[in-house]
């Protein structure tokens, strides 16, 4: 297959074509303009092509993207205000379906997040998966998930109105090289000290390269079109678990400094209430100090990745231990072997 992987040169992008590769598809692999790629060992791949242009413009995505089996969307925007994450996630999935239309292109990975689901209306313990409810009061979380939400209506609309054969995932915690201390963890307090939150809610991890992995399945089997895919490693560890993993192997590591949930939860809503009923919902308060972002973070709930297995008959490559060693090893996880050149057979 031909796939287009959209963000290629993000983080998660670059192991989607590396994944992609391996298993034997020629990829054309969308960067903006201005991006050097130099760096990444297969932008030289002779089944690589480089497309380049800007999401967030119309212009010139239908003549890049002619050509094509599938598109994987990967790009989307994880910084800035709410405009900026507008126009580098909405926007830029608004410009792509228009683009997939004009070049009658109708196979379609949407990569989601878990940030989508309601987790302040979860009941602790409750199982999180693919059935469980979306957010309902959206104002209420970060710009982030405002957009991917915003971003998967926009999916399921090139679905139905277009007919495109769509696959989303929903990926949980990515994690890898250079990215291995996540929000749902706690938060920074400097360089030297950690604040995490809770020690036993579960933390439903996607090593990066069995997130890639995933994507690349999810374009290859027809038993995925039409679904819905939660992405998740087998066996989440607590957050105590993780976090004594990391210690163990993260040199120089940051000074943890626990915080009960329960305990962190009262604190969250007594600020959001004088927040609310003082303030008129003036204050901008830290992330943790809001309740609709302090359960999405840290609710304790169960996971499943029961649904990944049987529709894409996929499994994860590495274990947490061994996705930490291969973060902090200086290994280049790109390179990727050239096909081996076809054999001409001769006459006798």
């Amino acid at each position: 297959m031909k796939l287009l992987v959209t963000g290629a040169s993000g983080f998660l992008g670059k192991y989607v074509v590396a994944a992609a590769l391996r298993r034997g598809h020629q990829v054309k692999a969308v960067v903006r303009p201005a991006t050097d790629v130099s760096a990444i060992a297969w932008a030289s791949h002779s089944q690589v092509e480089l497309v380049r242009f800007d999401l967030r413009r119309p212009a010139g995505i239908a003549e890049g993207i002619v050509g094509t089996d599938a598109v994987l969307h990967l790009a989307a925007a994880k910084a800035g205000d709410f405009y900026a994450q507008f126009g580098g996630t909405v926007l830029a999935t608004e410009n792509l379906m228009a683009a997939m239309t004009t070049a009658n292109i109708k196979r379609l990975v949407a990569i989601s997040t878990f940030s989508v689901y309601d987790y302040i209306n979860m009941r602790s313990g409750t199982l999180l998966n693919e059935s469980s409810p979306l957010v309902t009061e959206p104002a209420y979380r970060d710009e982030y998930a405002q957009t991917k939400l915003l971003q998967e209506n926009l999916v399921r609309d090139f679905e139905r109105r277009q007919g495109g054969l769509v696959t989303v995932l929903r990926p949980g915690v990515i994690y890898g090289k250079d990215n291995l201390w996540t929000a749902r963890l706690g938060a920074s307090l400097g360089e030297a000290s950690w604040l995490r939150i809770g020690a036993y809610s579960r933390l439903p991890l996607s090593y990066v390269e069995n997130c890639a992995d995933a994507i690349v399945l999810a374009a290859e089997q027809e038993a995925a079109i039409g679904q819905t895919i939660n992405v998740l490693d087998d066996n989440p560890p607590t957050q105590r678990q993780y976090a004594r993993a990391l210690l163990a192997q993260v040199p120089n590591p940051p000074k943890f400094v626990p915080v009960n949930w329960t305990v962190m939860r009262a604190i969250g809503n007594l600020a959001w209430a004088v927040n609310m009923q003082l303030l008129g919902g003036n204050a901008k308060l830290p992330g943790v100090l809001v309740p609709a972002r302090l359960h999405a973070r840290f609710k304790s709930l169960r996971y499943s990745n029961q649904k990944l297995k049987q529709c894409l008959g996929w499994k994860p490559r590495y274990g947490m231990e061994a996705a930490i060693a291969r973060s902090l090893d200086n290994s280049n996880h790109f390179e990727v072997a050239e096909p081996e050149p076809a054999k001409v057979s001769q006459a006798a």
